[in-house]
């Protein structure tokens, strides 16, 4: 399963604002610079991530976009299925276009497939984006350069 670009743009969006969660709201400059999204490219996600109830939006100088609840109540999974639609490695494990599959009600792949479906869920559903947050800057102090000789 290969998630589309936009569906990235929107993890890496929602994972900016998560590492700024309760510094108050993110410029979409600062975010695209950040993620090295494309900026216009970057309202539109921001924009229906705050129909979804994602993300929150102020208008003004000082506005920009912030983080509606806490990372620890957002998961990766939520967040890919409304952008993505369901998590389906094939379209007849969803219902969408069994009905054209010769092999139908006799394949022998089915079982695999939805064992794959279920695998992927239960990693992005159990994958919170404060548990991303919390692996980032565990790295990051982990690889920190270090200039002494």
């Amino acid at each position: 399963m290969t998630l589309s670009q936009k569906c990235q743009y929107a993890l890496r969006a929602i994972f900016e604002l998560c590492l700024r969660f309760g510094q108050g709201p993110v410029s979409i400059s600062e975010t695209a610079e950040a993620q090295a999204i494309p900026a216009r490219f970057l309202e539109q996600i921001l924009a229906q991530a705050r129909q979804a109830g994602y993300v929150e939006s102020r208008r003004g100088i000082q506005g920009g976009y912030m983080l509606a609840a806490a990372p620890d109540k957002l998961t990766v999974g939520e967040v890919i299925r409304y952008f993505e639609g369901p998590l389906m490695p094939v379209k007849c494990v969803a219902g969408q276009g069994g009905g054209d599959c010769p092999l139908r009600g006799n394949c022998a792949f089915k079982v695999l497939w939805k064992r794959a479906e279920e695998a992927a869920s239960a990693v992005y559903d159990s994958t919170t984006f404060q548990d991303l947050v919390d692996e980032y800057k565990s790295s990051a102090a982990r690889y920190a350069l270090n200039y002494c000789i």
